[in-house]
C-alpha cells in the first residue's frame, strides 16, 4: 500500500468512528429520560402521618428560597440557612456558614445567575425525628419559559432543622448535576445500578 492509500483509509476509519460515537451519544441522550420527575408542589410529598404543620413550614422555607432567588435577594436567601449551614454547588464549590452563603449568592445574583428563576420538583420528604428532615428533589435555574419537570438537570438534597427560634432552616444543601448520557450508559452496561424508580 502506498502512503496515499494508508492516509485515506485512516481518514475513512476516523470518520466512521466519529459518526459511530456521535450516533451512540445521540441514542443515549434521547433515551435517557427520567421516569420519576417528582411533584410540582412540595406539599404533595409530606408523608402520611407526619406533622402537617411542620411539613408545611418546611415547604414554606423552600417557597421562600425560590422567591428570594427570583428577586436576587442574597440577604433573604441567606436567612433561610442556619448560622452554620453548608451549601455545595453542582460545580463543587462548598460554602460554610450563613455569611459565606449570603456573600457567595450576592455575587452570583449580580453576575452568573442575574435575572434567573428557580424551577423545582420534589421527590421525597423524610423526618429524622421532630426537629430534622431531609427533602430531596430536582431543580434548575432558568430564564424565559419554565422548564418541565422532566427537564430539570440537577438533583438536590436539603437537610432542614428546626432552628433555635422555631423556624425551619436549611442546615445543609447539596446540588448534583445530572449527567444523563453517563447515567443511561451505566444503566445499559449494568442494569442493576438503576434505582428502583427508573427500572
Amino acid at each position: 500500500m502506498n502512503k496515499k492509500t494508508v492516509k485515506r483509509a485512516a481518514l475513512a476509519t476516523a470518520v466512521v468512528l466519529a459518526f459511530g460515537a456521535a450516533a451512540a451519544y445521540l441514542y443515549l441522550d434521547t433515551t435517557s429520560g427520567i421516569r420519576r420527575t417528582g411533584k410540582e408542589r412540595c406539599a404533595d410529598v409530606i408523608p402520611a402521618g407526619a406533622n402537617t404543620a411542620d411539613g408545611e413550614a418546611i415547604c414554606a422555607t423552600l417557597d421562600a428560597l425560590v422567591d428570594a432567588w427570583a428577586r436576587g435577594d442574597a440577604e433573604a436567601y441567606g436567612r433561610l440557612f442556619t448560622e452554620d449551614g453548608t451549601y455545595t454547588t453542582y460545580v463543587g464549590s462548598h460554602y460554610e456558614g450563613r455569611a459565606d452563603i449570603t456573600e457567595g449568592h450576592r455575587a452570583l445574583f449580580e453576575d452568573f445567575v442575574k435575572g434567573t428563576k428557580l424551577a423545582a420538583s420534589y421527590l421525597d420528604l423524610r423526618f429524622l425525628g421532630k426537629d430534622a428532615a431531609v427533602l430531596t428533589g430536582r431543580g434548575d435555574d432558568y430564564t424565559g419559559d419554565k422548564p418541565g419537570l422532566a427537564d430539570l438537570s440537577k438533583v438536590q438534597t436539603y437537610t432542614l432543622v428546626r432552628d433555635t427560634d422555631g423556624a425551619w432552616r436549611i442546615a445543609a444543601f447539596h446540588n448534583t448535576q445530572r449527567r444523563n448520557v453517563m447515567e443511561r450508559f451505566s444503566f445499559l452496561y449494568s442494569p442493576a445500578t438503576a434505582p428502583k424508580a427508573e427500572k
